[in-house]
């Protein structure tokens, strides 16, 4: 969430860069200051009942020792009524400190100055864009053709044992699904980042860290019975593993990468552009986390950038690099950029990672700290990559390399599958 202080000091500028998102924040911001207010003088109001009290109890200890009992027990009656009011006043700051936490929470994440005005997809700006599109051959089949051709996905399998949305992979189809996990974490951990193994359940604590609550609690598996969620990313735990921290300098920068399934109701997803792999309620990702100090959070993000970039490239799929506009921008994003490989059969292009910069904005919740060289305590800023979604990976890899023989493999997964074509 925004930091009060900058939200006190910049009411008018947050509200105009808000407008990006084709938000009005207007009404937003001026509740949080009012609620703020309201906060700051009950504190002021309880403290300075206290501090009565504190002086009252001091001199009916002195009136004790004096032998003057009964102006002590007229003064005890005072603090006795001090004290009640002090209590109720406590519960009143902590019901205004809740309101202005979940004020707080309604404000997006400010735009970063290069995010491009926009109000959905059709708006975002493409930036870089790599690769041949492949001319494929006559009668060429969209993946989920070709994956019931040479049975290495069940999707009606899947139907049965769960419901739509849930893929059973088989044979071939699992061993490619396993050497691309193992291909990106090898690729993550050898640029530097530290694999990790996270739970896939959350608290809500954790999800408010990050941001996914309250924004996105409609679109969460929640079990009710433990009042826990299944992760939509591993981005949850991961960040999580830092909350309620305060580092030191020499600790920056962290950067970790994580494998983990990802549950996604996607709620309101119909129609033939969600057919197949294109968009699941399961489905494997590895995801990159970095944390680091503010002034060099916008040079890791292009590193981010240029390492997903790298392994594309490896895997030969032409792809594309959008900066998103700001009425697609995620909720909690200062800066996003997506990646999307072209798929061929379906002629379109399919996302297949966002990378992120959140700057101080998810770490405020988590209160994710460092000490900086003069050892005052600062907000961190927190980052995160898909490296890569496996879906829409899986399915350019199927239409792209299809062939009258069958699937070839790209040549990077070959020592990974152990076999070099699907036929």
């Amino acid at each position: 969430m925004l930091v009060l202080q900058v939200i006190r000091d910049n009411k008018k500028e947050i509200a105009a860069a808000l407008k990006k998102r084709n938000l009005d924040a207007d009404t937003l911001l001026e509740n949080v200051l009012e609620l703020d207010e309201k906060r700051r003088a009950l504190q002021t109001e309880m403290d300075q009942t206290l501090a009565q009290s504190n002086k009252l109890s001091k001199e009916i200890g002195m009136l004790y020792k004096t032998g003057k009992a009964q102006e002590a027990n007229t003064l005890k009656e005072q603090t006795t009524a001090l004290k009640e009011a002090s209590k109720k006043m406590g519960e009143a700051l902590n019901a205004v400190s809740d309101d202005l936490d979940n004020a707080l929470y309604l404000i997006p994440n400010i735009p970063h100055t290069s995010v491009p005005s926009g109000n959905s997809e059709e708006d975002n700006e493409e930036v870089y864009k790599e690769g041949d599109i492949p001319k494929l051959m006559e009668g060429a089949l969209p993946h989920w053709d070709l994956a019931k051709k040479y049975d290495i996905i069940d999707f009606e399998l899947g139907v049965k044992i769960t419901g739509a949305g849930f893929p059973v992979y088989k044979g071939k189809g699992a061993r490619l699904q396993r050497a691309l996990i193992s291909y990106f974490l090898d690729k993550n951990t050898q640029a530097g980042y530290t694999e990790i193994q996270v739970p896939y359940l959350v608290n809500e604590a954790s999800g408010f860290g990050t941001g996914q609550l309250p924004d996105k609690e409609g679109q969460m598996y929640h079990v009710q019975a433990d009042d826990l969620y299944l992760i939509p990313t591993a981005e949850v735990p991961v960040t999580n593993l830092l909350r309620d921290n305060i580092l030191n300098l020499n600790d920056l920068p962290i950067c970790y990468t994580g494998y983990t399934p990802c549950f996604r109701r996607e709620a309101g997803s119909y129609g033939a552009h969600v057919r197949g792999l294109n968009r699941l309620h399961q489905f494997d990702k590895v995801e990159i986390v970095r944390v680091e100090q503010p002034e060099n959070s916008y040079q890791a993000l292009n590193s981010m950038v240029e390492h997903i970039k790298e392994i594309l490239k490896e895997l030969n799929l032409p792809y594309r690099i959008l900066r998103l506009c700001g009425g697609d921008l995620g909720f909690t994003s200062a800066l996003t950029y997506d990646f999307e490989v072209f798929s061929t059969a379906q002629d379109r292009w399919l996302e297949i990672s966002s990378v992120s910069n959140f700057e101080s904005y998810q770490s405020n919740r988590l209160k994710l700290r460092y000490k900086d060289e003069n050892g005052k305590t600062q907000l961190a800023h927190t980052l995160n990559g898909s490296s890569l979604a496996l879906p829409r990976v899986l399915a350019g890899i199927l239409e792209n390399y299809q062939t009258k023989e069958g699937i070839r493999i790209p040549d990077v997964l070959i020592p990974y599958t152990g076999f070099d074509i699907i036929d």
